[in-house]
């Protein structure tokens, strides 16, 4: 897999934090592919090319899943859950990208094999920071 050019799945329901990842994205000049989802059920269609996203050309497998928790239909535990007990999914890295700051949500993302777990800034600036530095990450790392 290309470390620059794989794409990214972005599970995240709220559409004005959908247009600050985009935003980061570009100032950031990240090349990688950005889709987005509404919730959990619709990732595991898309992971799973069923529905709506059964083209596997116009929605190809994502190298990251960055993922929100607190979503309606099904929320980012579990269908992280989904994912880590799947033995075609599990290996796919899972960033828990949110604003929860409860530990609960930390400690139950970790339990269940979130690769990591980042509390999205308030602050653009630091939110595009944060972006940064986990892109910075994900092409340092050794991704399935």
């Amino acid at each position: 897999m290309d470390k620059k050019g794989f794409p990214i799945l972005l599970v995240e329901d709220n559409k004005h934090d959908v247009r600050f990842v985009k935003r980061a994205w570009k100032i950031n000049n990240i090349t990688n592919p950005l889709y987005v989802v509404p919730h959990g059920q619709a990732c595991l269609d898309y992971l799973r090319h069923q529905g709506a996203y059964a083209d596997p050309e116009q929605f190809p497998s994502p190298g990251i899943i960055l993922m929100d928790i607190h979503m309606p239909v099904m929320d980012g535990i579990e269908c992280l859950q989904l994912i880590k007990s799947d033995p075609t999914l599990k290996t796919l890295p899972v960033v828990m990208l949110t604003t929860s700051k409860e530990d609960e949500d930390r400690i139950r993302s970790y339990e269940l094999g979130c690769n990591t777990f980042i509390q999205k800034p308030v602050d653009f600036e630091k939110f595009v920071a944060a972006v940064r530095a986990l892109h910075a990450y994900w092409t340092l790392s050794e991704l399935p």
